[in-house]
């Protein structure tokens, strides 16, 4: 059995994430030629605060419509409660191709909510990756399998037993 030890603590990997880096690499990947409104796309836009449960993320002012946003307008991260790095630790994670439960298990999550979050991320995802096109010549083969043994009595003879017989309920007499 371990023990936990004061000269070696256990660091959970949320820990390791630095918080505003999370944000700079965010808003690096969102808007590359600079912060742009979502509105009228016009990148004459002002600071305007941050959010009040998350002081890392900017709120903004559109100049050109008057449109406020935030740093997280129009991505599948809007109106999410979960911080940033948890998001960015489970794409990574998920990268490693980990399950569900041990993401879970990571970042301290309920399981059910870890899952929730995956499904939401792959799905957007698969929804901006483009799709796959296939030229030239393009082979398939057709595979039937039997799964049991309808329609095939004799198969069921060999098995040492006669066929049922399924008559009508209350017919008597054999079926011919």
């Amino acid at each position: 059995m371990t023990t936990k030890s004061s000269t070696n603590p256990e660091i959970g990997i949320l820990e390791l994430i630095d918080p505003a880096k999370c944000y700079e690499f965010f808003r690096e990947k969102k808007w590359p030629c600079g912060i742009c409104c979502p509105k009228c796309t016009s990148n004459r836009v002002k600071k305007n605060g941050h959010k009040r449960n998350a002081p890392l993320c900017r709120n903004y002012k559109c100049n050109n419509c008057g449109c406020r946003f935030n740093d997280f307008t129009g991505t599948i991260l809007a109106r999410k409660h979960h911080p940033i790095r948890v998001w960015i630790v489970m794409l990574y994670l998920m990268g490693l191709n980990l399950s569900n439960r041990q993401i879970a298990a990571e970042l301290d999550l309920n399981p059910d909510v870890a899952h929730r979050m995956t499904i939401l991320l792959r799905s957007e995802i698969a929804a901006r990756k483009p799709g796959c096109k296939v030229s030239g010549v393009v082979e398939c083969d057709e595979v039937y399998v039997i799964a049991g043994h309808k329609g095939h009595p004799e198969k069921v003879r060999q098995k040492g037993r006669a066929p049922r017989c399924r008559a009508l309920k209350g017919a008597s007499g054999p079926r011919n």
